[in-house]
């Protein structure tokens, strides 16, 4: 019924999805070349403090007004003000530090009410029947946005050599020089993209699957609906709050800790950088097109005990380990373990969560997560561990705490409601 909407809205999503990447890749690495980690980890840790006030409101927004209309606000918002950066760094001939910070943390807030709202929006025009397909597409088209980012960021991080692109170390003859973009200009491609998706988004026509009524009240009495109803199905909330620490480690990994891996412990240039991403992309597309399977045999929350475990031990070899093939394998498993349980997560909240309250359940997860998130990230930008390579230290931290978590979702694996999981 809803086939021309879901399609729209995916094309919206992946349009905006690559600048997006690009940019959250371009960034860590301006900042690594002007060995400025400890300053970044501070943007990182002050943009998620920041998120513990955005993120309750986000979710109270997604549940009161119509999704579509909140992803036109988003959308508009976001990339005018990028647009603004970005000119004034045509203007200069070059952006401030703080306001390549600031576009840092304008898309990590956006991610915040961007995703719950996508998922609130699917569920909503998706039969129930196809739920675990459309999570897996999600993932699918989310991650070949990563790939394609990845690519591009490396050609426009680093250029080219003689006309030579380096892919996982191997070259490829382009035929003709590149020479490497500065970030304002990678910004401008960002902002555009806002906009185009904008444009998509305003076209779509859909007809709601799921009944929602209008709530009134304040902002905290609608967040207590929220609150509320995780306190009377508390499996729900253990199950959200620890499926989400996989992500948590994929989030240090991805935005902060992999930027210093491969400059401080690896000692490698961008590429890299970039081409990690590509290859967490990958693993996370192979997840994609398969997870619906093992959903026939196995519990999702057993799967989801197992991926987490998975990711310990990802962790643990990065540690370990200063091999660059062994590096990007890992990427790749780690694409694997935090896809699949992003999968299961979002299928298993799909089928426990009414739509209704979906949003504030959702923000009180992410919530939870943010704060755990400030915890680490509190200690990791200690300058200490952007002194040499010990860096790999906070990956032996990050090991242990997934450990806790798996092992706190095999206690309460019981509670959790298999009949609605398979």
């Amino acid at each position: 019924m809803n086939k021309r909407a879901i399609i729209l809205l995916f094309i919206a999503n992946a349009i905006s999805g690559v600048a997006q990447g690009i940019s959250m890749i371009a960034i860590p690495w301006y900042f690594a070349q002007k060995e400025m980690l400890v300053f970044f980890g501070t943007v990182y840790l002050v943009t998620n403090i920041c998120s513990m006030f955005w993120v309750p409101l986000s979710g109270a927004i997604i549940d009161k007004y119509d999704r579509k209309t909140v992803f036109l606000a988003v959308t508009f918002v976001g990339g005018s003000m990028i647009t603004a950066i970005s000119a004034l760094g045509y203007t200069l001939g070059g952006l401030p530090d703080l306001l390549v910070a600031l576009v840092f943390a304008l898309t990590f807030l956006n991610y915040n009410i961007h995703y719950p709202n996508l998922y609130a929006f699917v569920q909503e025009i998706t039969e129930r029947k196809n739920y675990s397909m459309m999570t897996s597409l999600m993932e699918i088209i989310g991650q070949c946005t990563t790939i394609t980012a990845g690519a591009v960021a490396t050609l426009l991080l680093e250029g080219t050599t003689d006309g030579v692109f380096r892919v996982f170390g191997f070259g490829l003859d382009l035929g003709w020089d590149i020479a490497p973009w500065q970030i304002h200009q990678i910004f401008m491609i960002d902002a555009m993209t806002y906009f185009a998706a904008f444009g998509i988004i305003s076209l779509i026509v859909y007809q709601p699957l799921t009944t929602r009524k209008i709530e009134v009240g304040s902002i905290f009495a609608r967040l207590k609906t929220g609150y509320d109803y995780l306190k009377e199905n508390k499996p729900i909330f253990w199950f959200g709050v620890l499926s989400y620490m996989v992500f948590l480690a994929m989030l240090l990994e991805a935005f902060y800790l992999g930027v210093s891996y491969v400059s401080n412990h690896l000692q490698e240039s961008g590429d890299v950088y970039a081409n990690s991403k590509m290859a967490y992309a990958a693993g996370a597309i192979c997840v994609g097109l398969t997870l619906k399977n093992f959903f026939q045999r196995i519990p999702i929350p057993a799967l989801t005990v197992f991926l987490t475990f998975l990711t310990a031990a990802v962790f643990f070899t990065q540690f370990a380990s200063k091999s660059i093939p062994l590096f990007f394998f890992v990427l790749f498993v780690l694409g694997i373990s935090n896809a699949g349980t992003r999968i299961a997560r979002v299928t298993y909240l799909f089928r426990n969560v009414p739509n209704q309250v979906f949003g504030r359940a959702g923000s009180i997860f992410f919530l939870t997560n943010v704060f755990f998130r400030i915890l680490m990230l509190g200690v990791f930008s200690v300058a200490f561990f952007q002194e040499g390579n010990n860096i790999i230290y906070a990956y032996l931290i990050t090991s242990i705490m997934l450990v806790c978590a798996g092992i706190l979702l095999l206690y309460h694996y019981r509670s959790f409601d298999l009949s609605k999981t398979a």
